[in-house]
């Protein structure tokens, strides 16, 4: 075999996963990483407990990645959840499924599949460098600061899997926006994903309540109905059930300048239940009281109704009710997408072909993050960096055999 030099841009789960492969294949393969270590937002992530994929029904799991779903289904088909469990059983990180459907590994951290997977990529032959920095073209190379000084490389493919604009302390700075702009790549603007949002709360709720959970709650947007939980931040709200609705949430307000989370304080009880409920209470009670008699409900819950419900709707049980069961929580705006688990935007899928090669580069090829497109928490993201990455290996390979 005519061995290559294929430079990879960027040690995260793309461009390991890219390695792996074409390294297995006998190239001289070299990651090159900005940060001191390798994969650290894989790291942080996975130090609570790393979703490494879903279990749900493949044929839905293959949807939840947007507008993009069509165009990641080839490198999702070949390397599916199932796969990236048994990847994973093959470095000696055993997984299992949690209640929610997202897979764990056994250890819930990150840290000893990196290891393994570095040492398997070093035993295949792949040179890894860290504190390598990439800061555009040169001279028909890649151009590098390293802790030598600047050093163009030159090689017959590259990936680039440099993320996206989320987490930028972590690497994924989007720095190489204008030097791929530049170039013809047709680039659309990062957006936050899976994010926070402000939702203007008033001093004395603002200093009460931030950081308390509100649990067993569902909540609607036009992505749908969700049960689950979120938290009040000093800003506003982020959490689990506040990012599955993030990308409704944050497109209704781009295109209207407005935009409510809207909530089902009691899902267990039916409204007719609660407007009976509520009419039985005393009206010279006190609104906590009643709320708590013939709704249950108390602390943060009551605290939101006392937030966002006008007194007319506090003082009356059947608008009082209608309010318990759809209790909209306007957002102002999305947290910075620094602040973001995920972005969304990026390169254009017009802007690079079957095998992830940039139409405007022959020869360099993107994967990960990079791309445009964006799916929920819950192993989704990992997946289908996994799946690019190697996507676009298998693309560099059919390139270099051209």
């Amino acid at each position: 075999m005519n061995q290559k030099r294929i430079a990879i841009i960027g040690g995260g789960p793309a461009g390991l996963a890219a390695a792996e492969l074409l390294s297995l294949s006998g190239h001289a393969v070299t990651v090159y990483d900005a940060m001191p270590t390798f994969a650290r937002k894989f790291l942080l992530a996975g130090k609570s407990g790393l979703n490494i994929t879903h279990s749900e029904d493949y044929a839905r799991f293959a949807t939840r990645f947007g507008a993009a779903s069509a165009r990641l289904r080839p490198a999702l088909d070949a390397f599916t959840p199932g796969n990236i469990r048994d990847w994973a059983g093959g470095l000696g990180t055993e997984t299992f499924v949690g209640s929610s459907g997202r897979v764990f590994p056994d250890v819930m951290k990150a840290s000893p599949l990196l290891r393994a997977w570095l040492k398997r990529l070093e035993a295949q032959g792949a040179t890894l460098r860290t504190r390598h920095r990439w800061i555009g073209f040169a001279d028909e190379g890649y151009d590098f600061e390293t802790p030598e000084g600047r050093s163009i490389v030159h090689c017959d493919a590259a990936l680039l899997a440099l993320g996206g604009a989320s987490w930028p302390r972590l690497g994924s700075d989007a720095r190489w926006l204008p030097w791929l702009s530049e170039k013809g790549v047709e680039i659309d603007a990062f957006r936050p994903a899976n994010c926070g949002f402000v939702a203007g709360w008033s001093e004395s709720f603002r200093e009460r309540f931030a950081g308390e959970p509100v649990k067993s709650v569902t909540a609607t947007s036009d992505a749908g109905t969700f049960p689950g939980e979120f938290v009040i931040t000093a800003n506003g709200i982020e959490g689990s059930l506040v990012y599955a609705h993030a990308a409704s949430l944050r497109d209704r307000l781009q295109r209207h300048g407005s935009a409510a989370l809207t909530l089902d304080l009691a899902p267990g009880r039916t409204l007719e239940r609660l407007i009976r409920d509520l009419t039985r209470q005393d009206v010279k009670s006190s609104f906590a009281n009643r709320l708590r008699k013939g709704a249950g409900l108390d602390g943060v819950k009551a605290a939101l109704l006392r937030e966002l419900a006008a007194e007319r709707d506090r003082a009356d049980p059947v608008r009082l009710a209608g309010m318990i069961k759809a209790l909209p929580v306007p957002v102002l705006e999305t947290r910075p997408i620094g602040e973001a688990i995920s972005s969304a935007g990026g390169i254009r899928w017009s802007s690079i072909d079957d095998g992830f090669m940039l139409k405007a580069l022959p020869g360099t090829f993107v994967a990960g993050e990079m791309l445009d497109w964006e799916a929920p928490t819950g192993g989704y993201l990992l997946t289908a960096c996994l799946a690019t990455g190697r996507a676009a290996a298998r693309g560099i390979e059919a390139w270099l055999q051209e």
